[in-house]
């Protein structure tokens, strides 16, 4: 019997030894992930071409146009005929994405309409074979993205794909998300056979096609099960064990988990990330000409990061294969800020606290609504004063988001957490500072220009 329990634990022992070393890989590429804090998404397809119009009118429903206009696969084809990008320039979009302070992207492989922006030899349907281009831009990118030091991975509509007879749908209600105009006998639909006739094929192209791979950003599971959510990501890692996958795999098979189009309410310490759009779609529209202030965007990075998130910022590059000019002052806000304050942002983690109102009987209002698809966002729309809370080593950073005030009280701070210097980070300048049961009392000179976001790094003594 004595036998019996050496075996087992000798057997339980090496089990965990073999369980540690397979996860090894992907630990390391989580502890990354949560250090990287920001990130580029690329929407970017056949929807790009027609930039927000359908038959002489605005579409509905964003790059969702094909199910909200219940446009015929056929006719919907149609429109990779005039999909010509020929000011795509892969280098330029990984120095921008760089140069904002981004430190990986991920980009649409195959959006809901089933259409592969890159060369898929198991499905024609693709930006090779359809368009007057017949290039496989996501050769380009990758190498682009790896040569500036980028992580680069792959965005893949999984549980919804209106080009293939084969895949039911449940969001809102059954069928709320299928092509039922092509394909109306949703009974008759069979996910296996898109699984397998599909799905699969086009991750094994994607993952051995483009050199390391690491991230696959699935969307919308629908009614894909657990074995098969089982079944692609054992696929993922027999072939690019580092790669890590998000929440949408479905089934809790991921590596992180996605907030879409708000800000949370609270500090999670697991790994997670919260997409955002610049403008109101996913996609290029022409209509979109109201993006979100760079400010603003700064304010929701650090709102993101103190609660111990990422921030995977989207930009929808035009049918020419270029980012909206709306872009690019979001774009360089991120790269003066973060060149200035990065150390508040990069390999930070949350404090005890995330942050503090300016004026506690002042609320930030979000848009969020119950039910939500296609151009939707639930972001705050008002601008609140307040603080948000970093740490890193000994330091607590102090976002300071709109406030104006040349004095204030950070209540967060206790007596037990004995502050030994406040500087400005982008004056480089001490400011004054006095500390009681009250909080960290700050005195900064008027004339210093702070606002409408800087950061003050306040030195703890941690002996």
């Amino acid at each position: 019997m004595e036998n019996i329990k050496r075996i087992g634990c000798a057997l339980l022992l090496g089990f965990v030894l073999v369980m540690g070393n397979a996860q090894s890989v992907d630990t390391a590429s989580l502890a990354w992930f949560k250090e990287a804090k920001f990130g580029l998404f690329l929407h970017w397809g056949l929807y790009s071409q027609t930039a927000g119009d359908w038959k002489g009118h605005p579409a509905k429903g964003g790059e969702h146009f094909m199910l909200y206009e219940r446009i015929p696969l056929k006719e919907y084809a149609l429109i990779a005929n005039d999909f010509n990008p020929t000011g795509f320039n892969a280098r330029q979009w990984a120095k921008d994405a760089r140069r904002a302070g981004m430190r990986y992207v991920i980009i649409t492989s195959k959006h809901h309409d089933g259409f592969a922006i890159y060369d898929s030899k198991c499905s024609g349907y693709n930006i090779v074979k359809c368009t007057p281009w017949g290039k496989d831009p996501m050769k380009e990118l990758a190498e682009a993205c790896r040569e500036e030091g980028l992580k680069f991975g792959f965005y893949y509509s999984l549980g919804r794909d209106w080009e293939d007879p084969d895949v039911p749908t449940n969001w809102p209600v059954k069928a709320g998300r299928s092509n039922t105009w092509d394909y109306p006998d949703e009974d008759a639909k069979q996910l296996p056979r898109y699984m397998e006739r599909k799905v699969k094929p086009q991750l094994r192209e994607l993952l051995t096609q483009y050199g390391r791979i690491d991230f696959l950003w699935f969307d919308t599971p629908e009614l894909v099960t657990k074995d098969m959510s089982r079944e692609i990501r054992e696929l993922i890692h027999s072939l690019q064990p580092q790669c890590l996958i998000n929440s949408r795999i479905g089934n809790g098979m991921g590596d992180y988990s996605i907030v879409e189009q708000k800000l949370t309410g609270g500090i999670d310490n697991r790994p997670w990330e919260a997409c955002l759009t610049m403008g109101k779609n996913w996609c290029y529209n022409r209509h979109d000409t109201v993006y979100k202030k760079p400010d603003v965007m700064i304010r929701h990075l650090a709102d993101i990061v103190s609660k111990g998130g990422n921030l995977l910022l989207n930009i929808g590059p035009d049918g020419k294969g270029c980012f909206p000019a709306l872009a690019r002052p979001g774009l360089d806000a991120f790269h003066l800020w973060l060149e200035t304050n990065g150390e508040a942002i990069y390999g930070t983690r949350p404090w005890h606290t995330y942050g503090e109102l300016y004026d506690p009987s002042v609320r930030e209002k979000s848009n969020e609504k119950a039910f939500h698809d296609a151009v939707y966002d639930g972001t705050p729309q008002e601008i609140v004063p307040d603080f948000r809370y970093t740490q890193k080593g000994n330091a607590v950073y102090v976002i300071v988001r709109h406030v104006t005030a040349p004095s204030f009280t950070l209540s967060a701070f206790r007596l037990s957490d004995r502050v030994v210097s406040v500087e400005c980070m982008d004056s480089h300048q001490t400011a004054e500072w006095r500390q009681d049961a009250g909080g960290l009392h700050i005195a900064l000179d008027a004339g210093e220009k702070h606002y409408p976001v800087y950061v003050l790094k306040v030195t703890l003594d941690m002996q």
